[in-house]
């Protein structure tokens, strides 16, 4: 089997939602935004010869409704191309990218974009039209007052409307607290994680790491974005310690550890080997192997580890062998026992700080992260890199890469 290469990535900034430096930008537009910024780096490629144009969306809907994949082909006058788009939460477009390896891998096409798009700030005009799930500040009243009508004891499963099934989407913080409970992971250990995110990510800024891995975005007024809103330069523990729980009475998870809504796109390009030899193509890397795994919607931030088990096991590597290691930081809850059941050694670990201080854009995430990676490992001369992620509604993925 033939086997897929990763040519060209290009993600924007990373805007905070609402009040952010991306609040005014349709999600389509950027999306189409990111997806030109990654084929102008492949002259010698015909856009005419995509085979798909695929997009991950945590919330397709509003603007971000219909079709997006289609939208954004037609945005970029590829008529011709044809475009889907696919929810897999968290992990949207790492879902596209995996698809698109698989696509490759069976002979199906040569040439893919692997998009993903998230515009917290485009879901509506109010607060109530936050998926509760996905945020502390937007959590509703109904979801606080049965947390304390248990006094603070875990909730396991939030009963649908009808109250018949439980529902596979509670509030992501209720799930992070109960990671944390059943884990042992401290309000302390979460504060300290989170500063350590907060104070990589400033040093990558300083390193000028950031920079090479973002494509600015120009706004209709003139103003380029060029820097990731989420970095706090200075963060303390002190300041963090001083933060109220806001998911449980008496609980761990805070604003200040877990990660913000945010609004971003990004896109990657895989093709054949097929085509890196046809059109003296250089790659960027290697997809490995991909890995998913599911388990209880109530303990989602462990997703990580089974996925990254599978891809590991089919790559036909050990953790030992990674050289960087990307966990989205969801929540600090989260990110702490699965790298600690991973056996992953800290110092390769989000070397450059994750979404506690950058961001995570649900749909954009993924291939965000690639991106990052990719980025990450050529910094440090790296070989193989393993990209994972826990996912809404009890799930996980990974992604093992070979910088080539």
């Amino acid at each position: 089997m033939t086997e897929a290469y990763i040519v060209a990535t290009a993600r924007s900034p990373i805007g905070r939602a609402r009040k952010g430096s991306l609040a005014g930008v349709r999600p389509d537009d950027l999306a189409a935004r990111m997806v030109r910024a990654a084929l102008d780096t492949l002259p010698a490629l015909d856009p005419a010869r995509i085979d798909d144009l695929m997009i991950g969306c945590g919330q397709p809907a509003g603007e971000q409704g219909m079709n997006l994949g289609r939208i954004v082909s037609v945005l970029l006058g590829l008529d011709t191309v044809p475009g889907t788009t696919v929810n897999r939460y968290c992990s949207s477009s790492l879902q596209t990218t995996r698809m698109a390896f698989h696509a490759i891998k069976a002979g199906e096409g040569d040439v893919f974009v692997s998009a993903g798009v998230e515009s917290v700030s485009r879901y509506g005009a109010g607060a109530s039209d936050i998926p509760a799930a996905f945020n502390p500040v937007f959590e509703t009243a109904e979801a606080r007052t049965a947390a304390r009508a248990e006094g603070g004891a875990p909730v396991w499963a939030d009963p649908r409307r009808d109250g018949s099934l439980p529902d596979p989407y509670i509030a992501m913080g209720q799930t992070a607290e109960n990671v944390a409970q059943v884990h042992g992971i401290t309000r302390a250990e979460q504060d300290a994680f989170a500063a350590r995110s907060q104070q990589r990510a400033e040093a990558a800024i300083a390193s000028g790491f950031w920079s090479r891995d973002i494509t600015p975005v120009t706004l209709d007024d003139g103003t380029v974005v060029a820097a990731d809103d989420g970095p706090r330069p200075g963060v303390t523990l002190e300041a963090l310690a001083g933060l109220d729980p806001v998911f449980r009475p008496g609980g761990t998870v805070t604003a200040g550890n877990c990660c913000p809504l945010n609004d971003g796109a990004a896109a990657v390009i895989v093709v054949s080997e097929r085509i890196v030899d046809e059109l003296g193509l250089t790659p960027l890397a290697r997809i490995v192997s991909t890995g998913v795994g599911a388990l209880s919607p109530e303990v989602m931030g462990l997703g990580p580890v089974e996925a990254s088990r599978r891809a590991l096991r089919l790559a036909g590597l050990s953790i030992d062998d990674m050289d960087l290691v990307e966990i989205n930081e969801a929540f600090a809850a989260q990110v702490i026992p699965s790298a600690r059941e991973l056996g992953i050694d800290e110092e390769r670990l989000n070397v450059h700080g994750g979404a506690i201080a950058v961001g995570h854009p649900f749909g954009m995430t993924g291939a965000r992260i690639t991106s990052t990676l990719i980025n990450g490992l050529a910094e440090v001369g790296g070989r193989y890199g393993l990209e994972t992620m826990c996912v809404g509604g009890g799930q996980g993925m990974a992604l093992v890469l070979e910088r080539v």
